[in-house]
């Protein structure tokens, strides 16, 4: 059963945690890969260098929106592609994260979240909550 005071502040807690991890991620490819340097990575890993930016903005943006809560649900939904990127890169790597390369259950974890996120709601304090569409009754049984 779900708590319903406590469950938007758990949400609240998974929103903070995934936009500031894809912040982080964009950042990382800024300032310290360059995005130059993770332009060829990607080419290096079999995905288009042109990605470089739409990839560092998905994320910037993305992880934008999911921390301070605006449409965070629909962001997190536009993250999956980055984060399947991110998984099939190191898919081959094994499954611990400290693998050489990395493995694939942090990636995997993400996808995780980011859906939780999506399903579950936007949280507390969101600025900008996502519309969801008004459900339609169950029809009742007819003998």
């Amino acid at each position: 059963m779900i708590d319903p005071r406590l469950a938007p502040y758990a949400l609240l807690l998974l929103r903070v945690s995934l936009g500031v991890m894809f912040i982080a991620h964009a950042w990382l490819k800024v300032a310290v890969f360059t995005v130059p340097g993770f332009a060829g990575f990607m080419a290096q890993a079999g995905f288009p260098a042109f990605l470089a930016w739409p990839v560092v903005l998905a994320e910037l943006v993305g992880g934008l929106a999911i921390l301070f809560g605006v449409y965070a649900r629909a962001a997190a939904v536009l993250t999956l592609p980055v984060l399947a990127g991110a998984l099939m890169v190191h898919a081959g790597n094994g499954w611990v994260f400290n693998a050489p390369n990395g493995g694939w259950e942090y990636p995997a974890f993400l996808i995780a979240a980011a859906i939780v996120q999506a399903l579950a709601g936007d949280g507390a304090l969101a600025l900008r909550a996502t519309p969801v569409p008004a459900t339609r009754p169950a029809l009742a049984a007819t003998a």
